[in-house]
């Protein structure tokens, strides 16, 4: 029997030798905010939620906006080109994009646009809802298609594609102008920027933590980016202002700072190979650096390897080892001996099921409260033989 080796990935011996690699998502979300500084966010407390999210997971401290005003950002997000910087631009877009990526690669998408009149819609401003914050409407893939124009949505499919497990591969979510921090809240003629920001942050709080307790964002290593388009115009530094953006995920390293520098081209690049993106990034993300140290990564000093035991069928857990103490976010890696093709694996914790591959090997993040767990690793073939393996760890 052919012994297989897997490399089990360690969150606490991370080290200058480890190769950082951004890992495969089964749902990408960006969020775009608007026109704010740094400053004017980290550290706010009108902005708890964000905050709370940027403590939490990973906030890049070096990011830059590539220009000004809105639109050029919004395109340099999406095509790696910033096109323009005409907010009242009403072309077409030819230029290779993000959408041409995921059609080539067979990665589904959508754009959920607050305030849309209705899904298709291409056409210009209904306000609270702007065309320059949504580049989709542009794409001549997506306004010259009968098809892929109906992939821009209002906004409410996204909360409906969330509870029906129907969320896309990649998602790209436009809050509209008064929920995005550009200007006041509904039923407000004047307002100061604490106002613009407590109203951002509870259409966060409410919109985006369903996505996060999701089984499908937390059980498939869901990635979401929020980030903004600009700064204010008073600071134009390397083109768009000093901007946040939180990286957010069961596969980001916790409490994570990065002082990387880092502009939306490399967001770009990002997002398509989470995504798992068969082509080269369009524009200038092609070459950007990718945002990969935001990732838990291997460690190539010192790994431990694990042999898969020689039993035909048989399940081998190489992460966690029995008996270990582990955090609440446990990372099971397992593979499996069979003389028939394995096409279905699943991870069980106390006799509820958390997160399932398709194949021979399985590689997931899977949440735990404190105390004795019991995890089981269930495997099945194509002869319809079902074989497993359990252990016991204690989560801290």
């Amino acid at each position: 029997m052919k012994q297989f080796v897997c490399l089990i990935l360690s969150a606490v011996a991370m080290s200058s030798l480890a190769v950082a690699q951004v890992p495969q998502s089964g749902h990408v979300v960006v969020v775009v905010e608007e026109n704010t500084n740094y400053s004017k966010v980290i550290g706010n407390s009108a902005m708890p939620y964000l905050n709370s999210l940027a403590e939490k997971y990973g906030l890049a401290v070096n990011y830059y906006a590539n220009t000004h005003p809105s639109i050029g950002n919004y395109f340099m997000l999406t095509t790696g080109q910033i096109i323009t910087n005409s907010d009242g631009y009403s072309g077409t877009v030819s230029s290779n994009n993000i959408v041409r990526a995921a059609l080539t690669s067979g990665i589904s998408w959508k754009a959920y646009a607050e305030s849309l009149p209705y899904a298709g819609y291409t056409g210009g401003d209904k306000y609270p809802y702007s065309k320059h914050h949504n580049p989709f409407a542009y794409f001549s893939d997506v306004v010259n298609s009968s098809t892929e124009k109906y992939n821009i949505v209002p906004f409410g499919r996204f909360t409906q594609d969330i509870s029906n497990h129907t969320l896309p591969k990649f998602s790209f979510v436009i809050p509209n102008m008064n929920h995005n921090m550009h200007d006041c809240p509904a039923g407000m003629s004047s307002c100061t920027v604490t106002q613009k920001a407590a109203e951002a942050d509870k259409w966060l709080k409410s919109n985006i933590a369903p996505l996060l307790a999701s089984s499908d964002f937390r059980y498939n290593n869901g990635l979401l980016i929020i980030t903004w388009d600009e700064a204010s115009s008073s600071d134009s530094s390397h083109g768009g202002g000093r901007v946040v953006t939180v990286v957010i995920g069961p596969k980001v390293r916790s409490g994570y700072k990065s002082s990387t520098f880092y502009q939306h081209q490399s967001l770009l690049r990002t997002v398509l190979e989470a995504a798992g993106s068969s082509v080269t990034a369009p524009g200038a993300a092609g070459s950007a650096r990718s945002m990969a140290d935001f990732f838990l990564v291997n460690n190539t000093s010192g790994t431990n390897t694990c042999s898969y035991s020689q039993t035909s069928p048989s399940v081998t857990i190489c992460s966690p080892t029995a008996g270990a103490t582990v955090s609440s976010s446990v990372h099971v890696v397992a593979g499996t001996t069979s003389s028939s093709t394995v096409t279905y694996m699943c991870v069980w914790l106390d006799g509820v099921k958390k997160a399932e591959s398709y194949g021979p090997q399985l590689d997931k993040w899977i949440s735990a409260s404190a105390g004795s767990r019991r995890i089981t690793v269930q495997a099945r073939n194509s002869a319809g033989a079902t074989f497993s393996k359990t252990i016991y760890v204690t989560v801290q």
